[in-house]
């Protein structure tokens, strides 16, 4: 539930090594606006645990054709077997999660190929995220902020926010189009203001999917990666 210290976190920069040798999203042409709403979603422990890293990609499951909810018992259950339940780098979850991935009722839902993305490059992120949610490393202490004043519901909109490069938090890029538009998906109103022509990008965080502008999504952002497929189920 929303309440008035920070929320928990557990991000940890990935090795400046891992993004040197990863292989970049080769972009390709989208439509103009696209997005990921799961009808289930959940904090997946990361409102009282540093598992947020863990928690992104049940997430990024949700978002599977057909939706593929992951309880909050086998996050918390994969995330402490590999000593990640309060804290973790976002290569080492991904690459785990290339091997052994989630378990539900005897399925098996791993990741697919893992490639960087130039969250920079506007052509490159929206490709990115018609292929599927992007993994987002980022300096939450804003976006904090920002969810505390919404009541930690989804239709939060993020604008303005100031360069911080102090990474401590995993969240999900699962849409991208204009504000208005993304707005219109999360039947939100966007707050005076809020120019809803700009281009904006659609985040899931903490139980909740939300609307941050260009910039400041640039301004917080330290590392983005792309899974090819998001899911491989393996019965």
């Amino acid at each position: 539930m929303p309440n008035e210290r920070s929320m928990k976190r557990g991000a940890l920069p990935s090795p400046r090594s891992e993004l040197a040798a990863a292989i970049p999203h080769t972009p390709i042409p989208v439509p103009p606006h696209h997005i990921y709403l799961p009808k289930k979603l959940s904090f997946w422990h990361n409102d009282t645990h540093g598992d947020c890293c863990t928690a992104e990609e049940a997430f990024a499951k949700a978002c599977h054709h057909p939706e593929i909810f992951i309880t909050d018992n086998e996050v918390a259950q994969w995330a402490q077997a590999h000593g990640w339940y309060e804290g973790a780098t976002l290569i080492e979850v991904l690459k785990a999660m290339q091997k052994t991935g989630f378990q539900e009722n005897g399925d098996t839902y791993d990741d697919g190929t893992i490639n960087s993305v130039n969250w920079t490059d506007t052509a490159t992120l929206q490709s990115a995220i018609f292929h599927g949610p992007v993994k987002l490393g980022v300096a939450a202490e804003q976006l904090d902020k920002v969810w505390q004043a919404h009541g930690g519901k989804s239709g939060w909109v993020a604008t303005g926010f100031t360069n911080d490069p102090a990474e401590d938090h995993c969240v999900s890029l699962c849409g991208y189009g204009t504000i208005s538009w993304i707005a219109q998906q999360l039947k939100a109103t966007l707050p005076s203001g809020v120019n809803g022509s700009q281009m904006g990008y659609a985040m899931f965080t903490w139980d909740s999917i939300g609307i941050i502008d260009v910039p400041s999504m640039i301004a917080i952002s330290q590392e983005a990666w792309l899974r090819t497929p998001t899911t491989i189920v393996i019965t």
